[in-house]
């Protein structure tokens, strides 16, 4: 089946060339200019299976349309790249914690660009095909409808954090490397730091309250998930 991607960014030129590239590898492409108009074509019926997003826009942020994106039961569950002249970290650990699921920054090559793509629809695919619930002392993850909660009170975490948190579960009581992670929920090396997992981590911690205990730190390797709940 054909991917749909949207393209919401104001410099036309790159949408319409981004837009013939995408649609040279297969790829059914709308594209919009603002961030009105996005939101609206991202609710529309059929929905886009992927939305590029620039963080600046003439009406809204990007992250303020990511937000909203992650809040409507319609698009909550679209994957989302930012795609933005920003390369500072922190903007980039902005656009995750908006609920982004990656972070390509300008310039950037379109070949590169095409591979996050199709990562992205790969993956979502996976989770879409893995729902279930799983539980683990007081935390409990429900893969289908993308809910974390801990003693019964919902935890509000972003896709990249969810992802996280289920490839640790996963792995319980086995160490896992931050190369490993970031080969494994990021899906590719480089422009990402092992930094930026740190951060991740401790943003999750701070949001599971007593589940953050769960993840341990593995001085000089990692993190692991603990086997059991004490």
């Amino acid at each position: 089946m054909t991917a749909r991607i949207l393209i919401v960014d104001d410099e036309q030129e790159l949408v319409q060339n981004l837009s013939y590239r995408l649609e040279t590898e297969g790829f059914v492409v709308n594209g919009a200019y603002d961030a009105s108009t996005g939101l609206r074509y991202a609710a529309a019926t059929p929905a886009p299976d992927l939305i590029v997003l620039d963080l600046m826009l003439p009406d809204m942020s990007g992250t303020d349309v990511c937000r909203r994106l992650r809040e409507d039961q319609k698009t909550r569950d679209i994957p989302v790249l930012m795609l933005t002249a920003r390369a500072d970290e922190y903007d980039r650990v902005v656009g995750f914690e908006s609920g982004a699921d990656d972070y390509v920054v300008k310039p950037f090559s379109t070949r590169e660009l095409v591979l996050r793509i199709r990562a992205l629809l790969r993956r979502n695919a996976r989770v879409q095909q893995a729902e279930e619930v799983l539980e683990f002392g007081c935390l409990k993850l429900d893969t289908g409808a993308h809910r974390v909660e801990v003693d019964g009170i919902e935890a509000e975490v972003t896709a990249l954090e969810f992802r996280l948190l289920r490839t640790l579960i996963d792995r319980k009581g086995r160490v896992q490397s931050r190369d490993q992670l970031l080969r494994d929920v990021w899906e590719y090396e480089g422009s990402v730091t092992t930094r930026t997992v740190d951060t991740h981590v401790k943003r999750l911690r701070e949001k599971l309250t007593n589940a953050g205990a769960y993840i341990e730190t593995v001085r000089g390797v990692g993190y692991r998930f603990k086997s059991a709940p004490e």
